[in-house]
């Protein structure tokens, strides 16, 4: 869950980062530098990041199959965003005055967000079974498990709504 909050604050990161500059003719002033950021060079970069921050919840609150297909939807986001990163980069060319430095960075971000973001969904794919699941424990009743500790039973009463005093 960790990766997909630091791919999301990546992605986001990055779609405030120039990520293109171009000369533009200009009435008066001649020439004028006109740069792109992340968010307007593509616009699924916010997208991307709100999903995987969504992500989180939906991998905290499901289990299973949901879980296992939430994951898969993820690294695909993951790969989406690796793919918006190297798309159309170059490596020289850039007009005078480019915050050249903005570039690499930006895209450089986006392309470290998509990884985590491939991580994340990989791994909730993966440990689907074995993550622990949002009210699991209150999910169905079943066979009294064997306490563990002497006062685990005075909780488990507590749990179930009875009075651990009263006897």
């Amino acid at each position: 869950m960790t990766a997909l909050l630091l791919g999301a604050a990546a992605l986001w990161g990055s779609s405030r980062l120039v990520w293109s500059a171009s000369l533009r003719a200009a009435a008066i002033q001649g020439q004028v530098l006109e740069t792109q950021t992340g968010a307007e060079h593509s616009g699924a970069l916010v997208p991307l990041a709100v999903l995987a921050v969504a992500g989180v919840a939906g991998v905290v609150a499901t289990g299973g199959w949901p879980r296992r297909l939430l994951g898969g939807v993820l690294a695909l986001a993951g790969l989406a965003a690796g793919w918006i990163a190297v798309a159309g980069v170059r490596f020289g060319g850039f007009p005078g005055g480019t915050p050249v430095w903005q570039v690499f960075t930006g895209r450089g971000l986006a392309l470290l967000g998509g990884i985590l973001l491939l991580l994340g969904g990989l791994l909730a794919t993966r440990r689907a079974g074995a993550m622990p699941r949002l009210g699991a424990r209150y999910a169905a009743p079943g066979a009294r498990k064997a306490a563990r500790e002497p006062g685990t039973d005075l909780w488990e009463a507590l749990s179930e709504g009875k009075d651990p005093t009263d006897r």
